[in-house]
């Protein structure tokens, strides 16, 4: 009796070619976003995904100063990474509007606050995250505190962008990001950072 064939042994480049399928189909996917003039931050906030956000949206902004749509779920990151994203849409022409989803936590939520209030915007089920940074000194002790004294001025830095973005007082906000502070939308548009809850794209407005 004929044995039956046995299966055709795993070959490491078929991996690679459907990853490579995957990368094509999610580069096809981001150009079409890009064509529609939105962007996504999703996942956390770090050098790699500033400078991917950074070229889109000065790409969308040298094309035409049409509205940009930002779509954000993040649960924050690096600081200046996210700084980075914060200033540039403040920098470039287009007007840019924030739609939350999921959760805009930390260093998001800072991003989230880079535009007026009137153009920010979040699905119903989002959660927002205020607190303040922290970090892992390592060495010598010496540079342990200055590393301490930068976390404190960046955390000055951060309470005074949510009282500008909020209209909250300075000092009512270090006390809030003294500990992880979470808002549902209601909070969220009560504190000021959110601007109106919405069911559908026809919603967001650049007015």
């Amino acid at each position: 009796m004929p044995m039956p064939s046995s299966p055709l042994p795993f070959r490491a480049d078929d991996e690679e070619e459907k990853d490579k399928d995957i990368s094509n189909a999610g580069a096809a996917m981001m150009n079409k976003f890009l064509d529609a003039r939105t962007v996504l931050i999703f996942g956390g906030v770090d050098q790699k995904m500033a400078e991917r956000i950074s070229m889109q949206l000065l790409y969308l902004d040298h094309v035409s100063n049409e509205p940009i749509r930002v779509i954000v779920n993040s649960p924050g990151g690096h600081v200046e990474s996210g700084d980075t994203i914060h200033d540039l849409i403040s920098f470039i022409a287009s007007p840019v509007a924030m739609i939350g989803t999921g959760w805009v936590a930390s260093i998001a939520t800072h991003i989230f606050l880079s535009v007026p209030a009137e153009r920010r915007f979040c699905l119903p089920n989002t959660r927002f995250l205020i607190h303040q940074p922290s970090g892992g000194a390592r060495g010598p002790a010496s540079d342990i505190a200055i590393q301490a004294q930068e976390i404190v001025k960046m955390r000055e830095r951060i309470a005074q962008k949510i009282a500008d973005a909020t209209g909250q007082p300075h000092e009512k906000v270090l006390k809030d990001i003294d500990r992880d502070f979470w808002m549902n939308t209601e909070e969220a548009k009560e504190y000021g950072i959110l601007g109106t809850v919405i069911d559908s794209a026809k919603d967001v407005t650049f007015g």
